[in-house]
C-alpha cells in the first residue's frame, strides 16, 4: 500500500510541479540562487529547484519517497548538477550539528507528520549564522472562509496528496523554532485552496 502511494504522488508532482515551478520562479530564483557550501534540501520530490541552485555548492537531498530519486538524477543530469541522493526521512538525515551552511525546503512542511519537530532537525544541522530557506503553503487566515474550505477538504487532500495538509499554520511553527531571526513574506497564488503562501529565510 505505501509503495502504491509513493508511486502515485511521483507520478502527481511529475504533472503538477511544472505549473506551480513556474508561479514560483522569480521568488525561488532570489531565495536559491546566492546559496553556498553544504545545502541540504529536504524533500526535493522530483528536482524541481535544482536549475535554480548556483554551480559549485555541495547538494545534498534527503528525499524518503524512492519513487523519486530516478526523476531527481535525470533533472541532475539535465542540469549538469552532481548530487548526493539520500532516503529516508528528516529523522534519519544522520547528519551533525551545526554542519552545513544552508537547509531548503519547499512545499514540505504541509505533510510531514511533525512539523515541529521536523524544523528542530533542519535548525540542528545548520552552522551559527546558516540559512533556512523555504517555501510553504499554508492556512488562509482564522475565521475566513478559505480556512473552513481547508478544514473541511483536508482529510481527502492528504490522501491524495502524499499526506499534504492545507490547513497548517507552519508559519506559526517556523516562528517559535528558536532561529535567531526570521522573515517571511505572505503572499497568494491562483491555486485553490493552497492559494495562501509563505517564503523566506531564517537564520540559526
Amino acid at each position: 500500500m505505501a509503495l502504491l502511494r509513493d508511486r502515485w504522488f511521483a507520478w502527481l508532482l511529475r504533472r503538477v510541479s511544472g505549473h506551480h515551478d513556474k508561479m514560483l520562479e522569480s521568488r525561488k530564483r532570489e531565495l536559491l540562487g546566492n546559496v553556498s557550501g553544504t545545502v541540504v534540501e529536504v524533500g526535493p520530490g522530483t528536482g524541481a529547484n535544482l536549475r535554480y541552485f548556483p554551480k559549485g555548492i555541495r547538494w545534498i537531498g534527503i528525499e524518503p519517497n524512492q519513487c523519486m530519486h530516478a526523476d531527481l538524477r535525470a533533472e541532475a543530469a539535465e542540469v549538469n548538477m552532481k548530487i548526493e541522493l539520500r532516503g529516508g526521512g528528516v529523522e534519519a538525515m544522520e547528519l551533525a550539528d551545526a554542519s552545513v551552511d544552508c537547509v531548503v525546503a519547499t512545499l514540505l512542511l504541509c505533510s510531514v507528520t511533525d512539523a515541529a519537530y521536523c524544523v528542530a532537525e533542519m535548525r540542528r544541522i545548520l552552522k551559527p549564522g546558516g540559512r533556512f530557506v523555504f517555501i510553504e503553503h499554508v492556512a488562509a487566515p482564522p475565521g475566513s472562509r478559505l480556512l473552513r474550505v481547508q478544514q473541511l477538504i483536508t482529510p481527502l487532500w492528504g490522501l491524495i496528496g502524499g499526506g499534504c495538509d492545507p490547513a497548517r499554520c507552519t508559519g506559526s511553527v517556523l516562528r517559535n523554532a528558536g532561529f535567531h531571526s526570521i522573515e517571511i513574506e505572505e503572499f497568494n497564488l491562483p491555486a485553490g485552496p493552497a492559494a495562501p503562501h509563505i517564503a523566506g529565510v531564517a537564520i540559526r
